[in-house]
């Protein structure tokens, strides 16, 4: 898990969230410790890909339960 993907995510999670950084742990979850609902969800994705320059398919983002899962996916797509 890289941590500079970890920041970046977390800085995401606090401006599209507004939830404390300290909360945006890999092992939270992005609905239940986080809040987001899946308008969030979808803004969250469309925020990843521009940040990234990556595309998330439906499939992979429905995957998504944790910033952990998050970071890894980012990852994988980033090569």
């Amino acid at each position: 898990m890289s941590e500079s993907t970890l920041q970046t995510i977390q800085r995401i999670l606090v401006d599209n969230l507004a939830v404390d950084v300290s909360l945006a742990t890999p092992q939270a979850s992005l609905s239940d410790d986080l809040g987001a609902d899946s308008l969030d969800a979808a803004e969250l994705i469309m925020s990843l890909e521009d940040e990234f320059a990556i595309e998330i398919d439906t499939v992979q983002a429905e995957s998504l339960k944790t910033v952990g899962d998050l970071v890894t996916l980012v990852d994988s797509l980033k090569g």
